[in-house]
Parts: C-alpha cells; sequence; structure tokens
C-alpha cells in the first residue's frame, strides 16, 4: 500500500523543493525570493514559514529585481544552481514578465511561483483579478506564455505530481534552459491532498552533456580543412558547459584567433595570446579586423545577436558559418553548418579528427595595438573637465584584482566594457541578451550570493539606477557587500549620442533636452546613504580609485557617484549597428544618415 503524507498543495511544493539536489550535494533550488499578497500570503507564505529551516526565504523589495538578483544568481553559477521567486497575483506577477523575458533571452533558470485566481471560481472577479472578456481561463499570467519555457496553471493540488518534476527538467535542460512559471491558484495553495510520500524522496538532477552527431562533426572538420583563416567566436555556452580550458587548448593546437561575445567575455582572460577582444558593434579594432577577413566564423555557445555580427555586416559576403549549439534552433541561424551538441564535448571531438592542422594567420602586433589603443582612451584625464566613460573604466582597471568582476547590463557602460574592459578569466557579467535597465543593482547582489569571495564592480548610469534601486536595501540588510560606481551624466547618454548619430535631433534623452519646468539636482549620494549604503562622491578619476580601493573592507554596499560628460564614446573600435533611419522627411543630417544606412544594408547577411 502506498504511504502518504497529507499536506496543502503549497506545503507540498517548498518540501519537494527543498529536496531537489545537484550533484555535488546542494539544493538546486537554493531559496525562494517573496513578496506577499493576498495571492500567495495565506497558502505559499505559510509553507515557507514552516519549511523555512529547510528553504530559506528573503524579503525583496521590487518583484523585477529580486528575479533579476535570482537570475544574476544562476548565471554567475553557470546555469548548475537557481532561486526562486513568488508573488502575489495581479501586479506582483506582472512586475516579473520583464525578468522572465531577460531569463529567456539569456537562456538562464528561473522558477516564479505566481498567485492566481480562484480555481473554483466562487467570489469571482477576486482583487486583482484581470478579467478576459472572451475567455474565462485566462488570467494576468497568460502575460508570461511569451517568455518562458515552461507555463502552468495549478488548479488541483495534485497538479504538482506532474508539473513540478516538468519545471525542474526545463531548468536543469542544457539545451531548452530557461525560466518557469507556474501559476498557483490561491485557493489551490491552501487545499490538502494525500501526496505519495516517495514523492518528497530527495532527487539528484543531472547536467547531461549531449554529444554531436558524427556527420555533424565531420562537416565542421571538412570546413576547417578547407578553411585558409578560421576565427572562434566563443559565447555564453562556453561558460555553462565548462568549455572555457578545452577552447583555450584547441585554439592553441590548432593556433586558431578567438574574440568573445558578452556573455562569452571573461570566459579566457584577455592575455591569453590568441585573444582579440570582442566582435561587431562593440568590438575591438583587432577582433573586427580578423572577422573582416576570416574566411570561416565559428561559433561555439552563442546565438549570434545583432551586436555580435554588426548586425550581420561583419560575418555577410560568401565566407562559411559555423554554428556549435546545444539548441538546432540557435545551430542552423544563417544558413550556417550545423552541429549541435554540448561545447566542450563537440571541440573535443572536433580536435581529435583535426589532428595536427594549425593556421596561425593572426597578427599578434594588432592585438598589441589595440591594447596600447584601450590604455591611451582610459588613461587619467589631464584636463580639468569632466572624464569620460573610458577614463572611469580605465580607473576601476588601474584598482581591480584578479578576483573583481565588473558587472553591468544597459547604456554607455556595456559597450564599453566589451571593447575596453580587460577580463580576468571570470571577471566579466553582462546582462545584454535583454540589455535590461535596472538590472545592475540587483544583479550585482545575485552574483556576490553566488561567489562570496569575489569583489563585485557594479557600473551603473544615473538613467538605469533611477529605474531600479531598492534591492540597495536589501543588500544593506543582508549585509552583501559590492561597490557601485555610478556615473551621472544627466540623463540617457548613450540613447542620446545614438538618436544624433541616426541624423536625429537632441531631444528627450538628457534631462536638458526633456520637456520639464526645472532642471533635476538629484543627490544620488544622500539617496543611497538613504538606503543604509556607504555613499560618496569622487571629484576626480584618482579618487575613484582611492574609494574603490577602500569599499574592500566593507561589510555593506558601497555606491561610489562621480559626474562624467556625455557626449564621448569609447573612442576605439566599434562597427555599424542596423537601427532604422527615416526614409523621408528629414533635414540634411538625417538624409546623410539615411544613405549611410542604405550603404550598410547591402552589406548584410540575408538568407537565414
Amino acid at each position: 500500500m502506498t504511504q502518504t503524507i497529507r499536506l496543502t498543495a503549497a506545503q507540498a511544493m517548498v518540501k519537494w523543493l527543498s529536496v531537489q539536489m545537484t550533484e555535488e550535494g546542494e539544493r538546486f533550488i537554493e531559496g525562494m525570493w517573496a513578496i506577499f499578497g493576498h495571492g500567495n500570503v495565506a497558502g505559499v507564505g505559510e509553507a515557507l514559514h514552516r519549511y523555512r529551516d529547510d528553504l530559506p526565504t528573503w524579503r525583496g523589495q521590487n518583484e523585477q529585481t529580486m528575479a533579476h538578483a535570482a537570475i544574476a544568481y544562476a548565471k554567475t553559477k553557470k546555469r548548475r544552481r537557481a532561486q526562486a521567486v513568488t508573488t502575489s497575483i495581479g501586479p506582483g506577477s506582472t512586475n516579473m514578465v520583464t525578468a522572465a523575458a531577460l531569463a529567456h533571452v539569456n537562456r538562464l533558470p528561473l522558477l516564479m511561483v505566481c498567485g492566481d485566481v480562484f480555481a473554483n471560481r466562487r467570489p469571482d472577479p477576486v482583487l486583482q483579478q484581470v478579467e478576459d472578456f472572451d475567455d474565462g481561463t485566462v488570467s494576468a499570467n497568460d502575460a508570461f506564455r511569451p517568455v518562458v519555457r515552461y507555463f502552468d496553471r495549478i488548479t488541483r493540488p495534485e497538479h504538482l505530481l506532474t508539473c513540478l518534476p516538468r519545471a525542474l527538467s526545463v531548468m536543469t535542460d542544457p539545451a531548452n534552459c530557461g525560466p518557469v512559471c507556474l501559476a498557483f491558484c490561491q485557493d489551490v495553495q491552501a487545499e490538502a491532498y494525500d501526496y505519495p510520500e516517495s514523492f518528497f524522496e530527495p532527487k539528484v538532477w543531472r547536467i547531461r552533456r549531449p554529444e554531436p552527431d558524427p556527420r555533424e562533426v565531420a562537416d565542421v572538420v571538412a570546413a576547417l580543412r578547407a578553411a585558409k583563416r578560421p576565427l572562434i567566436v566563443s559565447g555564453g555556452g562556453v561558460l555553462y558547459s565548462g568549455a572555457e580550458d578545452t577552447l583555450a587548448a584547441f585554439a592553441e593546437a590548432h593556433d586558431i584567433p578567438f574574440v568573445e561575445t558578452q556573455a562569452g567575455k571573461g570566459g579566457l582572460s584577455w592575455e591569453d595570446a590568441r585573444n582579440f577582444g570582442s566582435p561587431g558593434v562593440t568590438g575591438s579594432a583587432c577582433g573586427n579586423a580578423l572577422a573582416a577577413e576570416a574566411d570561416l566564423i565559428i561559433g561555439v555557445g552563442t546565438r549570434f545577436q545583432d551586436f555580435t555580427t554588426g548586425s550581420w555586416t561583419l560575418f555577410g559576403g560568401d565566407r562559411k558559418l559555423v554554428s556549435i549549439n546545444l539548441h538546432g534552433y540557435d545551430a542552423t541561424k544563417h544558413g550556417a553548418i550545423a552541429c549541435v551538441g554540448d561545447a566542450r564535448t563537440t571541440l573535443e571531438k572536433i580536435g581529435a579528427q583535426l589532428g595536427e592542422l594549425t593556421f596561425g594567420w593572426q597578427k599578434a602586433e594588432a592585438r598589441t595595438d589595440w591594447h596600447e589603443t584601450v590604455r591611451t582612451v582610459t588613461a587619467a584625464p589631464n584636463h580639468d573637465g569632466l572624464p569620460t566613460d573610458a577614463q572611469v573604466i580605465g580607473a576601476v582597471q588601474r584598482v581591480a584584482t584578479g578576483d573583481s568582476i565588473a558587472m553591468c547590463a544597459a547604456g554607455t557602460m556595456p559597450g564599453a566594457l566589451q571593447v575596453l574592459w580587460q577580463a580576468a578569466k571570470g571577471g566579466y557579467h553582462m546582462e545584454y541578451g535583454y540589455s535590461c535597465m535596472g538590472y545592475e543593482i540587483a544583479g550585482a547582489m545575485g552574483i556576490k550570493l553566488a561567489a562570496p569571495e569575489k569583489e563585485v564592480i557594479c557600473f551603473v548610469g544615473d538613467g538605469s539606477y533611477m529605474m531600479a534601486n531598492s534591492e540597495l536595501a536589501t543588500a544593506v540588510m543582508r549585509r552583501v557587500p559590492f561597490t557601485v560606481v555610478l556615473t551621472d551624466n544627466r540623463g540617457y547618454g548613450c540613447i542620446n549620442r545614438l538618436q544624433q548619430e541616426r541624423g536625429g535631433a537632441e531631444f528627450n534623452n538628457m534631462y536638458v533636452d526633456s520637456n520639464v519646468e526645472a532642471q533635476p539636482e538629484i543627490d544620488f549620494v544622500a539617496h543611497a546613504a538613504a538606503m543604509g549604503a556607504h555613499a560618496e562622491k569622487a571629484a576626480t578619476i584618482a579618487e575613484l580609485e582611492a574609494r574603490i580601493a577602500e569599499a574592500r573592507g566593507r561589510d555593506i554596499p558601497s555606491v561610489i557617484v562621480i559626474d562624467t560628460e556625455a557626449t564621448s564614446g569609447t573612442g576605439a573600435g566599434g562597427h555599424w549597428w542596423d537601427v532604422a533611419v527615416p526614409e523621408v522627411g528629414g533635414p540634411e543630417r538625417l538624409d546623410a544618415a539615411r544613405a549611410d544606412y542604405e550603404k550598410n544594408m547591402l552589406l548584410q547577411r540575408t538568407f537565414d
């Protein structure tokens, strides 16, 4: 006879999550971030309290940003562990849709347990219920469907027996990994059911390592044997596979240069002789020069986002494209020779068949010249004006150590950091799949929680800081130290420059060009200090360097504000980016921008 245990559905969910283990003997779901409302406080809230010694609960300030912290944690853990988030019905849930999209684009595990309407419908419409006039089964949580890998609505307690294993199977699947939304009807959370005791036996989830089809390996080997100038594009999949050393050995054995995407940057040290920086829109000069000359592009664990490819002008023409990826969707993009499999395993198999074949076509002096350019644009200013973002990066670089992780997400700094930051191995964390403003502060906290031994340095602009900063208070409460370098250029400087580059007038980006009655005077130091952080202003680049070093001894976040000028770009590297320019109606500057746009469109790779 089957032994059972009577629990509410919410109790069963929490108890089950607490015994889902990694091969290293840790919980796969480390714990759950929670903001309670009427849609989850009585059911899920009670269950989390009951099992608080088995599965910890952490209070956040905003549903989106606590989900960002969970995403940054999973990214830092290379998808080997994850965190969950629970919210109430209505705005609590929809606040997380942006975070779900971020996790989906970046292929990162995130478990979202969202309160939902009453399954029994007796009190309909309940508080915060979104009513669809034509479909009685729809709730606000259906907004998650396009941006999650698995969606389920729990309308009966026994649904957990199937939906929970499905959820974890998605989150631990290297190819389909992504966010999961469980819409948990609030009355069902509190309903009891006799669950089999066997359901709560500990289970180990292994991250499989799929081997490529031998025929696809042969195709890649043939393409390499026919090539004269191959170039590797190393993406985030290299990190998630743990293939960093394998790729380095492969590149060395066959003397092939490589560049790193935003997600792949930091997989290998910038000092590796075959590391030519980054490709594409925010690419290094030496890396883009190689990409333009290469006759075979070998993507490893990259989805070939438009910044990586220069909107498909960098890898255009008749050159061949190879894509090594866990998912066929990514591997077959733009007519690539597809090789579906784990990055580490696939590189090993390709390398074994290549034997002693080498290429050695890259020019070391181009790499040397590039690093000299980086040193020049990031050097401390020798004038009294406001520093550039590049000079701020240089200041942080000069005091960084091998244990420093530079992180960012949106605005000027992501592009500047990709092209200029000299990352130690494992020293870079960028959310640029979704380029989500507001990820930075929460993300820095998530990184530090995942890697407490590291120094986390968060670059954030005043625009992103204004958008989402409340988890700074959470980090203070939890004593999670990291350093925030807040660059204040008094507006959205990055998009203001793009607006002008595409022929537009300066409009609605900088405060001075916005429709306001008074220019704001925001005291970011006072604001951060009010949330409990150590906050101060650096008047010069030299002061910034000193403040970063001083922050290392604190057990709370440190926020260092520095004013910067908004007009300069990185001053180095770069490539064209497809941002459509109006075809008619403009002054001379818009006509010139349109002509340049049409010229570059002719260079784009157009087939799928």
